[in-house]
Parts: C-alpha cells; sequence; structure tokens
C-alpha cells in the first residue's frame, strides 16, 4: 500500500461553505470552496436556504474538485465526509452525496467529525508547515466552538475546556453588530484592531472556573457600555470605532491566553496548535507566537486556507482513517451534536 498513490476525495458541509478537496497521500491536490453570501443580509446563517445553497453548489464544487485535481472519480479510494456536528440540514446534503457517490464508485466511504478535521489539518503535507508531535493541546476556535483538547494521537483526543455558552465567532458577530459592523464582523474587528489602543477601555473578564469559557457576559458588558455611551455622546461608535474594536479584541485574547496558560500549567504539554475559522484573526496568531518567547510554548499555526471551513481538513482525516481501515457502514447518519 505504501508505494500506491491514494487518492481521497473530502466533503465539507457543516455550516455555510459547500467545500470538495482531493488529496494524494496526504497531499492537497484541490481544495473547493463554495460560500454562500446570502446570509450577509440575514446577520447570520439561516439553516434552511444554507441547506439549499448547499443542494445546488455540491455537484458543481466536487466536479470542479476533481477537474483541478486532474483525478478522474474512477481513481478515487475513499470518499470522506463531514459527519457533525454542524447545522443538520447542511450535514444531510453532504451525507446523502457522498454516500451515493462512494455506493456508485463501489468505494469506502469515511466518516469524520468536522472538529477532528480542524486538529487534523496540521498534518496536511504543506511545504513550510511543521507538524505538532504528540501529544499536544489543540485550541478549536470558530463561530460555533472554542474548545481546548489534549490530543494523545491522531484518533484519541479529549476536550478538557469548552465554552458553557457562546463560542468566540459569535462574540465578535455579536459586538460587531452592536457597532453597526457587517457580518461576519471578526474580521473587520481584526482589521480596526489594528489602528486602535488596546487598552482604551476595559471589559472585565468572565470568572469561569478551570479551562471553561464563557463569552455570553462579555458580549452583555460590550452592549451596556456602546448603551450608556451612546447615550452621552451619539457619536461615540463613530468616534472611537478602532479603540472600541481593539480593546474588545485585546479582552477576547487574554481570554483565550488566560485559559491556554492555565492547560499548559495542567496538563503540562507545551506544544499548542490551533484551528477553526476565528484562528485566521492576526492578534490571535500574533499572541501565540509572542507564547513562544513569554511561556516557552511552542506553537502550531495551519496555512491560512486550512483554517476557515474547508475540505483539505476533511479529506486528511480520510486519509489516516482509511489507512487505519477505519471506515463507515452505509447506514451511518449526520449527527448535528456530535462529540470528539
Amino acid at each position: 500500500m505504501a508505494s500506491e498513490n491514494i487518492y481521497i476525495l473530502g466533503i465539507e458541509s457543516s455550516c455555510d461553505d459547500t467545500a470538495a478537496a482531493v488529496m494524494c497521500n496526504g497531499k492537497i491536490l484541490s481544495n473547493v470552496v463554495a460560500s454562500q453570501k446570502i446570509h450577509e443580509e440575514y446577520g447570520g446563517v439561516v439553516p434552511e436556504l444554507a441547506s439549499r445553497a448547499h443542494q445546488q453548489n455540491i455537484v458543481p464544487v466536487v466536479h470542479q474538485a476533481l477537474k483541478q485535481a486532474g483525478v478522474a472519480k474512477e481513481q478515487l479510494h475513499a470518499i470522506a465526509f463531514t459527519r457533525g456536528p454542524g447545522l443538520m440540514g447542511s450535514l444531510l446534503v453532504g451525507t446523502s452525496f457522498a454516500k451515493s457517490l462512494a455506493y456508485g464508485l463501489n468505494i469506502p466511504l469515511i466518516d469524520v467529525n468536522h472538529m477532528q478535521g480542524h486538529i487534523l489539518a496540521h498534518f496536511i503535507e504543506e511545504d513550510g508547515f511543521k507538524k505538532p508531535p504528540f501529544p499536544f493541546l489543540a485550541m478549536t476556535i470558530s463561530g460555533g466552538h472554542t474548545q481546548i483538547v489534549k490530543v494523545i494521537n491522531h484518533f484519541d483526543m479529549e476536550v478538557i475546556g469548552e465554552t458553557i455558552d457562546d463560542a468566540v465567532g459569535e462574540a465578535y458577530d455579536k459586538s460587531g453588530k452592536i457597532l453597526g459592523l457587517g457580518y461576519p464582523a471578526g474580521p473587520e474587528i481584526d482589521r480596526r484592531a489594528q489602528l486602535g489602543n488596546p487598552k482604551a477601555f476595559t471589559f472585565s473578564k468572565p470568572k469561569v472556573k478551570g479551562l471553561d469559557f464563557s463569552f455570553s457576559g462579555l458580549k452583555t458588558a460590550i452592549l451596556y457600555f456602546i448603551q450608556r455611551e451612546v447615550k452621552k455622546n451619539p457619536d461615540f461608535i463613530s468616534e472611537n470605532l478602532n479603540d472600541i474594536c481593539a480593546s474588545i479584541q485585546y479582552t477576547i485574547i487574554g481570554i483565550l491566553i488566560d485559559k491556554l496558560k492555565l492547560a499548559t500549567k495542567q496538563t503540562g504539554i507545551s506544544h499548542i496548535a490551533i484551528g477553526g475559522g476565528v484562528s485566521a484573526n492576526s492578534g490571535i496568531r500574533k499572541a501565540l507566537k509572542d507564547g513562544e518567547s513569554k511561556f516557552g510554548w511552542t506553537t502550531y499555526i495551519p496555512k491560512f486556507e486550512f483554517t476557515t471551513d474547508n475540505a483539505a481538513m476533511i479529506a486528511i482525516v480520510g486519509h489516516l482513517k482509511y489507512l487505519n481501515n477505519d471506515f463507515a457502514d452505509a447506514d451511518v447518519m449526520a449527527s448535528a451534536r456530535l462529540k470528539i
């Protein structure tokens, strides 16, 4: 098997991006993502619209991924797909398509946990990017998830900390909504934060025991702060927008770094890998890098295109499971709340 080229098709449809990737022996040959712009009008993802868009996008996206890779569908060894967690309607589209295609080609079907995909994206063969050694700590941060995971090996993972309410991505988006920014607000807050003073305004950090997170209180604090200041000065937001964004980002990064410091202390593990859409944030990336000299960490940050929802991360889990002969049954079901 070692000398044979193993081609895996990865399919990701957990939220509002339809994605397909083709991988050969751990190296990405194509990574196609169709984003859904329609949700911007509503300030958040509308599940029903998302699943309809997946139905429209999945065939052209898979076709494009195979074409870009120069691989015929008959050359594929297995099809890996996101089983969960995510939006049920969106997951069903990817699951049904993957099952049908695998059945039609008479090749194995491999189910993948979306969160495991974010973590194992670090193992994609990519020049200039080092892979974390086992054991390591993975912090997965996105619009729907905030977790610290202890990773013993590719398939032995333990969630040691997670949000008890909102995810970090929600904190960015809701703060952006309060400030009148568009959706998703994270990239805009990040951009403006670099132009502002991070210590202009102070927001208290939530007191949550252990390694768990909470962001709902922070969102409320920001809302009350803005309402109070706008009452005094109707132009407060426009006059201080960069400073407000910098202060919000500084607080969020402080919460994440404090928990990571505690996790490294509790576990004795100093190798830290980051994943998920919010890991594209420049402030978080810089804070992690600074942690190398400040706290003796070794940090691992994946290639930018592998941070947001994508199918390359699904394909790498598929590749590793294929080598393990770990295949799914034909009656495998999508699971919106799938745990690691």
